[in-house]
């Protein structure tokens, strides 16, 4: 078998891919220009041309209390009296109700609307720079690094406020050596909801006492952590919500008349506690302020506003406390905290008016420099937003200078004036590269060209080897080299992606070029049924990811998608005869033309097993709709309830019933894979693969197991026991990790399952016995067969079978000529299989400790599923077979690859997940890592193993659909009848030794099948994005599906790459074992 050219060639297609998507992600997933400009006290904003100290102007407060109840979403925060049954998360923080109402003149609360993404780390950036966050920015939330545009903390600092932090340590990244006094408390365990708060507790009180601070910032973290973890549903809500309560109610009697307090959210939550979308429920965060001297001019009025966007808050504190506002902020003050014009609050400090000219102008200085860095907003926007400010200026300079007041219209323009210049920003910051779009998209288009190529010229390939990977990726480098020379003779510098990019299309267009010499009749007949029903059913699929509606439904039509193509199987089978026996022929009866070669019964038993599993495939995917999340689009929808965590479940016995089924299923798995391995003989030999079928197996599913015992405790109870409780959260899990990174090690060492019984041969006269007649699947001549182990193999089998059977079995009979031993081997015809699906089964059991305990039901319905499938395809080729329809070769078609690529994104929906990011299960990172991580990259690789599960175990398991017609093999199939010899026994995969040619090329053609479906998909995602960029729902359904779809092409390329390397190890394992057993015959 010609193992490195298939390895070589999968390698290349994959890099070629990933290239064409890392260009146009580049391209179109850009962060905005930072303007790394500050400002200062001397800038000309107030009214006048002469420059002046601006922060020497008397504040309004000369002390600020910050506090940040993470997650604090305005539904909490409201108290409605009235309410006499309120739910965990209503009514908890009557304080706040309590103020506003019996304080109207000291406190406001409203609704605080962020931007997404919702992620903590961009909502402190957007609140402190007063700047719109780009999409991409959802990737820094668990890398956070230090802000480097103008900000409220460095202007702060500027003026010498003193400010100290403690909270959520994501201020300390962001912030480094910027306060005063520093107390972070680590951040990234949801499952701890006290350390941060407790911790924050402890320094308080005492340090408002104190006079050594200017600022005060708390930032807690409990009510986000247990809406994480339980759901803002959930007992554990209320009781942090009230401890919230108490804290707000301690700061408010500790408060001085100079003290200004803000209480807010970064952000909200959704039902299931998650945030990162747009969806209303988690933008829509509370804000309450509050201080002992009256800071408002009466009761709220129809004039406040109804929601307070988070960039206001910039502004309206820097002019609250007397600094320059951040440069590039773009918010717009809010105006109840300042007196109207003409008057004076109590305590001084600048009017309505004045605020909003400093705000117009900080702003229009922004855009100014903005639009001379980027040039990317629209000139006539930009044109007429200068128009509009030169008015209002003119305006109101004119009313200053002739001492009079100014119309009370300009106070609205000078609002409308900086809302259209933070709409424009908006629409704008939406930056695209189009050439690195275009050059990804013609790289992504050429490598589907080039897979499509690949999989039809594949035995062209391995037979000739004319077109291997070594030109195109000798063309690769050297384009590349030149892209960088002349990208260093023109600007002086060299940008990577280019380099890629001219690497990636000189390797295709090569090879593309070069394919044209082998463009066999076969190829181009295959080449033709690209509008065969099932590339018909995928190319429907690709066609409707430009359709938002059927991104949102995605996992309902994927089911119906998976159901039709499956239906399609039989009915295609039935419409060309092959699913019935043949009709009865009375001439066939009477001897005058030949009987049919294979047994009705034959036939008909295949039929009903194509049929069988086609139900039981129904029935997997019926079930598995119950296991659906719901998106925030998804109005009426209800999530299932197995996605929610035991400890979030209240009633006790449906617990202990979601605990029972979750224990069974996983019990059913280990059976399931055990009894197919023990059908077939695999768990005969002493290896390391029966090893950890027989052992860790077992034992991995008692870990799990036990960790959803020990997880689904609650903290309260069993307090005598809480060490113990506290170390099984630990030791569980990372036993469950250590043991399977041993059955995976071991199945890569050893992956053989071959049992080897060796005894003496029972008589001499087995020495002049006639040569016997072969089974017909040996597929070779008799004059060759000499020169072949797998004959030999079969030869001494049936000597000592003929021995055993001729009374010739007594000890002490002669040995065969060479003095080796008759031969007896177990699990041969399963020998490539059976090393892939243990190591699929686990994996899955891996893959199923990341996921909430319920989701093992719904593995336990992939694995059925898989099943389903791989024996529909075999009964289908053994069909096709057994009447002669069967073409030759081990190729297999693309009906399955389509079934086995569209079963895989049906699962994606299957196990909980959806192509949005408040719907990523980020407590995976944290299992077996209670008290969180020291960096990022172990976090990051288990929450990718969660979400992509399905895509890792059906690429990993894709050499099955190679393997397992050759595993269910009937008499008289089609390698009898390619063979011309009929009625023996199938030899099963051992018809893949015989053939090393045809397996080379048949694994070669399935991945890249696979790869063409995946792929394919991901160009369709890729087209939408582009065409659709400026879509009303790009940035909410599109951006989120191509970076999902982008992804799972990503981890689905790098395990079908792994399934592949294991299967050539065990071709190279099987080799070895050939040359121990007859060295002189072995090939």
């Amino acid at each position: 078998m010609k193992r490195l050219p298939v390895l070589a060639l999968l390698l290349w297609v994959c890099a070629v891919y990933f290239v064409g998507i890392y260009l146009f992600v580049g391209g179109f997933l850009l962060v905005r220009l930072e303007v790394n400009r500050t400002s200062s006290c001397g800038d000309v904003l107030e009214p006048g041309e002469e420059p002046g100290d601006f922060c020497r102007s008397p504040p309004r407060f000369s002390r600020l209390v910050l506090l940040i109840v993470d997650a604090l979403k305005i539904d909490f925060a409201r108290f409605d009296p009235g309410n006499t049954a309120p739910r965990p998360y209503e009514n908890k923080l009557p304080v706040l109700g309590e103020t506003v109402t019996s304080r109207p003149l000291q406190s406001r609360l409203y609704p605080f609307r962020a931007d997404p993404p919702t992620t903590t780390m961009q909502r402190i950036k957007g609140f402190t720079t007063g700047s719109l966050p780009t999409f991409v920015d959802v990737g820094n939330n668990f890398a956070s690094s230090a802000i480097l545009e103008d900000n409220l903390i460095h202007q702060l600092g500027q003026v010498g406020k003193r400010v100290v932090f403690m909270g959520d340590d994501t201020w300390e990244n962001l912030f480094p050596k910027k306060f005063y006094r520093s107390l972070p408390f680590p951040s990234f365990n949801v499952k701890d909801l006290h350390t941060v708060d407790n911790g924050i507790l402890q320094h308080l009180y005492s340090t408002m006492v104190g006079k050594d601070w200017d600022v005060l910032v708390a930032h807690f973290l409990g009510v986000d952590h247990c809406g994480h973890r339980f759901g803002p549903d959930h007992p554990a809500m209320a009781d942090k919500l009230t401890q919230m309560n108490g804290v707000i109610s301690s700061v408010i009697d500790r408060l001085e008349n100079d003290t200004l307090l803000v209480v807010m959210g970064d952000h909200g939550m959704t039902d299931t506690g998650d945030h990162g979308g747009e969806s209303q429920k988690e933008t829509d965060a509370a804000i309450f302020l509050y201080s002992p001297s009256p800071i408002f001019p009466g009761s709220p009025s129809q004039t406040e506003p109804d929601v307070v966007p988070q960039t206001d808050l910039v502004p309206t504190l820097a002019l609250l406390l007397g600094i320059p506002i951040p440069y590039s902020s773009v918010g717009q003050v809010l105006l109840p905290l300042f007196p109207p014009h003409g008057q004076k609050g109590a305590a001084g400090g600048i009017s309505q008016l004045e605020a909003l000219w400093i705000n117009a102008k900080q702003v229009n200085r922004f855009l100014d420099t903005y639009s001379s860095m980027a040039r990317d907003i629209p000139p006539e926007s930009l044109r007429q937003l200068r128009a509009h400010f030169s008015r209002l200026s003119s305006e109101y300079l004119a009313a200053v200078r002739d001492g009079r007041s100014p119309s009370a219209k300009l106070n609205s323009s000078l609002q409308l004036y900086l809302t259209s210049v933070r709409d424009t920003c908006r629409a704008t910051w939406a930056r695209f590269n189009h050439v690195k779009m275009a050059a990804g998209l013609a790289i992504l288009a050429l490598a589907c060209l080039m897979c499509f190529v690949l999989s039809e010229l594949s035995q062209a390939l391995i037979r000739e080897g004319g077109v291997g990977p070594k030109a195109p990726v000798l063309v690769a480098l050297m384009s590349a080299a030149a892209a960088a020379a002349a990208q260093l003779l023109a600007r002086g510098s060299v940008e990577a992606a280019w380099c890629l990019a001219a690497g990636a299309l000189g390797s295709e267009l090569l090879f593309l070029w070069r394919a044209r010499r082998l463009n066999t009749p076969t190829a181009s007949k295959n080449g033709g049924k690209l509008l065969a029903a099932p590339l018909l059913v995928w190319l429907l699929r690709c066609a409707a990811l430009l359709s938002d509606c059927y991104v949102i439904g995605e996992g309902r039509v994927v089911t119906f998608l998976l159901f039709s193509l499956a239906i399609y199987v039989p009915v295609r089978l039935n419409w060309d005869g092959l699913l019935l026996p043949p009709s009865h022929d009375p001439l066939k009866s009477a001897g005058l033309l030949p009987a049919p070669a294979v047994p009705a019964a034959t036939v008909r038993k295949e039929g009903h097993t194509l049929l069988a599993c086609l139900g039981l495939l129904v029935g997997s995917l019926y079930l598995s709709l119950s296991f659906h999340a719901c998106r925030e689009e998804q109005g009426s929808c209800q999530p299932s309830p197995f996605l929610s965590p035991l400890s979030r479940l209240q009633s006790s016995q449906l617990k202990n019933l979601h605990y029972v089924l979750s224990v069974a299923s996983l019990g059913m798995w280990a059976f399931l894979l055990r009894r197919c391995l023990c059908h077939y003989g695999n768990l005969n030999s002493s290896g390391g693969t029966v090893f950890a079928a027989r052992w860790i197996l077992p034992l991995l599913s008692v870990c799990l197991g036990l960790h959803w015992a020990v997880s689904a405790t609650p903290d309260d109870s069993f307090r005598n026991l809480s060490e113990l409780i506290g170390l099984a959260h630990v030791a569980l899990p990372r036993a469950a990790f250590c043991l399977l990174a041993l059955g995976l090690a071991l199945i890569w060492l050893d992956p053989l399952t071959v049992f080897v019984k060796a005894r003496a041969a029972a008589s001499a006269r087995s020495l002049t016995l006639p040569p016997p007649r072969y089974r017909a699947s040996t597929g070779i001549s008799p004059q060759a067969e000499l020169h072949h182990l797998i004959p030999q193999i079969y030869q001494r089998m049936r000597r000592c079978l003929d021995d055993d059977a001729g009374g010739g079995g007594e000890p002490g009979g002669g040995g065969e000529a060479d003095n080796r031993p008759a031969v007896e081997a177990y699990g041969l015809g399963t020998v490539y299989s059976a090393p892939t699906l243990l190591f699929c089964g686990l994996l899955g059991l891996g893959l199923l400790l990341l996921h909430p305990e319920g989701m093992a039901l719904s593995f336990l319905l992939l694995l059925l599923e898989m099943g389903s499938l791989l024996h529909i395809h075999a009964s289908s080729t053994a069909l096709g077979g057994l009447q002669g329809a069967y073409s030759g070769g081990f190729a297999v078609p693309w009906t399955p690859v389509v079934l086995w690529s569209l079963a895989a994104a049906q699962f994606f929906h299957a196990t909980g997940h959806l192509p949005t990011f408040p719907s990523i299960q980020w407590s995976a990172a944290f299992v077996g890592f209670p008290d969180g991580h020291t960096g990022t990259i172990l976090p990051a690789s288990l929450v990718t193993l969660n979400t992509f599960a399905s895509h890792i175990l059906f690429a990993v398991g894709c050499p099955l659909l190679l393997f397992w017609p050759l595993v269910r093999e009937v008499r008289g199939g089609r390698a009898g009848r390619a063979c011309g010899e009929e009625g023996e026994d199938a030899v099963m995969e051992m018809r893949l030794r015989e053939n090393p040619q045809q397996f080379s090329a048949a694994l070669l053609q399935l991945s890249t099948r696979y790869l063409f479906i995946n792929g394919a998909q991901v160009f369709a995602s890729v087209c939408a994005a582009a065409i659709l960029r400026r879509h009303l729902m790009v940035w909410k359904v599109f951006a989120p599906k191509l970076m999902f779809e982008a992804s799972g092409f990503l981890v689905s390329s790098v395990f079908l790459l792994i399934g592949v390397t294991l299967v050539l190890r065990v071709d190279v394992a099987v080799s070895s074992w050939f040359k121990r057993l007859v060295p002189d015959a072995s090939r």
